[in-house]
C-alpha cells in the first residue's frame, strides 16, 4: 500500500490513490509491523488512518503486540497518534495455537488415486485432515 502511495506521488497521482485508500469500505493491512516504516511512510500510513478515522473499517493484523506496534514508525509521537485512532472502538482478537502456516510447511507427498471424498449435503469433505 505504501509503496504503491509513493509510486503513484511519482506519477502525479497521489491524491486520487489516497481518495482510494480513504474511501474503500474495508481497508485490510496484514503483517503490520513485519517491517519498521521509513520516514515518509509513517506520515502517509497516519494519513490515511487518520481520514479513514469513525468512518470507514480497518482491520490490522500483526505477529506484535500493541505496544510493540510503535516501534514500527521512525516519528514516535506520529506512531503515537496512529495507533490511538486504530484502537479507539477496536476490537482485539488474539489467536492463540499452532501456526497454519508450520503445518503447512512440510505437505505429505499424496498419491491422486488414493485420496477420497465422499459428498454429504453439498459439501465435499476430503479423508486424511486435509481441507478440499
Amino acid at each position: 500500500m505504501l509503496a504503491q502511495m509513493n509510486a503513484a506521488r511519482a506519477h502525479n497521482g497521489f491524491d486520487r490513490h489516497f481518495a482510494k485508500l480513504a474511501a474503500v469500505d474495508l481497508l485490510i493491512i496484514d503483517d503490520f509491523g513485519l517491517k519498521p516504516l521509513q520516514d515518509s511512510q509513517d506520515e502517509d500510513f497516519h494519513d490515511v488512518i487518520a481520514e479513514r478515522y469513525e468512518r470507514q473499517s480497518t482491520i490490522v493484523t500483526s505477529n506484535l503486540d500493541i505496544p510493540e506496534w510503535t516501534d514500527a514508525f521512525p516519528n514516535r509521537i506520529l506512531g503515537a497518534a496512529t495507533i490511538d485512532r486504530l484502537r479507539h472502538g477496536a476490537y482485539k482478537i488474539v489467536l492463540d495455537g499452532k501456526s497454519y502456516r508450520s503445518a503447512q510447511a512440510a505437505p505429505k507427498a499424496q498419491n491422486p488415486t488414493s485420496e477420497k471424498s465422499e459428498k454429504t449435503t453439498g459439501k465435499t469433505i476430503s479423508k486424511g485432515g486435509e481441507k478440499p
